[in-house]
């Protein structure tokens, strides 16, 4: 019997033993956490999905958000809803479908958001279609980055603008694996992620650290002498010193009870991190060890049944905000999925918090 069909049959076994086993597959409880997420309010993102990144101009008007089909929304209130703001790309003629997986690459993918203060332009980490930017109107998105090191960008992922620096950090989630197989990336150990610097005087790209395992969200230190990005896979957030003397050095800011989605920083210089999936027991195996979560990937399973499988047959929502030095401030959770489900950012402004989810059609707002 070769290690295919043996890893495989292991994967069976450890599917049947989830029904019998619930513990194994369910999501951990996180200590100290409070279940008030369920009463959000909802605003649905009509004819959409995958409102991930949530994006306040230097005016406070929005939110501006990123879909499925590739455009990007701008919220204008309850009077006249969402109107499109921007595309990454010109060929939208099949790009009719809220959800089109494999359209992606046609219509773009967008997903971390981010505003120039200073200029109004809106930069637009697209999946498929590399580091984009469009000014303050909106409109067609124009290229600044589609590849690094001679080879198109697969999976960029998320930003944050440092103006004083004029550099842009951004990340590549997988050099192996598009975004539409994002489950693959994590189920078979993929460490190929990147963290990246765009100079936008020098229009150079600097690849700062490799070997991530799904690099996902990155922010910036209030003061600027760090960075810290989301390894997803590993359950934790690293940190690049970028001044003083660690700078250059790498360490883990914090380890978490869940998969890291996309970081932002608040006004105190604290960071929001959105949680995709409370870590389970299956969930540390799987991203530990990729003979279990290859052979997970040979099963006949659709990716909806894969990520429930993944996820503990239990969407919910799970976000915390973490100090400047890492420690686990505060933890908000819709424990059984009631109003918000896979959360992918969460932007605090007003004493609210605006929470974006890449798999469902609304954002989220609680008040805090």
């Amino acid at each position: 019997m070769n290690s295919k069909v043996i890893a495989t049959v292991l994967a069976i076994c450890s599917v049947v033993f989830a029904f019998n086993s619930k513990p194994f597959f369910a999501p951990t409880s996180i200590p100290g956490s409070e279940d008030l997420l369920h009463t959000a309010q909802i605003i649905h993102v009509t004819g959409a999905v995958g409102p991930e990144s949530v994006v306040f101009d230097s005016n406070g008007e929005g939110p501006y958000t990123g879909v499925a089909d590739g455009r990007i929304l701008k919220w204008q209130g309850e009077g006249r809803g969402w109107t499109d703001f921007a595309f990454t790309t010109s060929n939208r003629t099949e790009c009719t479908r809220p959800f089109a997986p494999e359209l992606e690459h046609v219509c773009g993918r967008p997903l971390g958001l981010s505003f120039d203060k200073k200029s109004g332009d809106l930069y637009i980490a697209d999946a498929y279609l590399g580091l984009q930017v469009v000014g303050p109107t909106g409109g067609l998105t124009t290229p600044l980055v589609t590849q690094v090191e001679g080879q198109p960008l697969r999976f960029t992922n998320s930003m944050d603008i440092s103006e004083d620096e004029d550099v842009i950090y951004f990340t590549d989630s997988s050099t192996s694996f598009y975004r539409r197989e994002f489950m693959s990336s994590i189920l078979s150990g993929d460490k190929s992620g990147r963290l990246m610097k765009y100079d936008r005087t020098t229009k150079e790209v600097t690849v700062l650290i490799r070997g991530l395992a799904f690099a996902n969200g990155v922010a910036l230190s209030k003061d600027g002498s760090f960075l810290v990005v989301a390894e997803s896979s590993a359950c934790r957030i690293r940190r690049l010193w970028l001044r003083g003397p660690k700078a250059g050095q790498v360490d883990t800011f914090s380890e978490l009870p869940g998969l890291p989605d996309n970081i932002r920083r608040n006004s105190k210089g604290e960071f929001w991190v959105a949680l995709h999936a409370k870590a389970s027991p299956f969930i540390r195996l799987v991203s530990s060890k990729s003979w279990a979560g290859n052979a997970m990937l040979n099963l006949p399973l659709s990716f909806k049944q894969l990520h429930a499988l993944f996820t503990g047959w239990k969407p919910h929502s799970s976000v915390m905000k973490l100090s400047e030095g890492g420690e686990i401030l505060q933890v908000l959770e819709d424990c059984e999925g009631k109003a918000l489900r896979f959360a992918s950012e969460v932007e605090e402004k007003d004493g609210k918090l605006w929470i974006g989810s890449v798999l469902m059609p609304f954002i989220g707002i609680y008040e805090l």
